[in-house]
C-alpha cells in the first residue's frame, strides 16, 4: 500500500512543480497531502487508527518518514520541472513581482510560455 501510495502521489507532486508550485513550501504543503492520504486509507481499510492515538514515538518516525518523502519527491520533481521553464504559477507571478490585490490572469498564450 505504502509503494502505490508513494508512486500515486509522486504524480500530484510533479503536477505541482509542473505548474510552478515548487520549492521547500510547496514540498511542505505536499508533505500534508501524503499524511492525510495515508491516514484516510489506513483508517478507511482499518489497519490503521488515527495519528493521535499513536504512542509519541510511532507518530514522530511517521512524520519524519513522509517530511523525509516529501522533500526528496519534490527535489526531484522540482529539478524535473525547471528543466521545461517556469510554470504558468510562476509566469503569472512574475508579471507584478510582491503581493497585489486585483492581479487579473495571463492570457493564456504567456501563461504557458507560448
Amino acid at each position: 500500500m505504502h509503494y502505490g501510495q508513494a508512486a500515486l502521489l509522486g504524480v500530484l507532486r510533479s503536477v505541482m512543480a509542473q505548474a510552478g508550485l515548487r520549492g521547500p513550501l510547496a514540498s511542505a504543503k505536499f508533505a500534508v497531502v501524503r499524511l492525510t492520504n495515508d491516514q484516510i486509507l489506513e483508517n478507511a481499510t482499518g489497519v490503521g487508527a488515527p495519528a493521535q492515538t499513536w504512542p509519541r514515538k510511532e507518530l514522530v518516525v511517521d512524520l519524519l518518514h513522509k517530511a523525509v518523502y516529501a522533500f526528496v519527491t519534490g527535489a526531484v520533481a522540482d529539478a524535473l520541472a525547471a528543466r521545461g521553464g517556469p510554470g504558468p504559477g510562476q509566469r503569472h507571478a512574475a508579471a507584478r513581482p510582491g503581493r497585489h490585490a486585483h492581479v487579473g490572469p495571463l492570457p493564456r498564450r504567456h501563461a504557458y510560455g507560448a
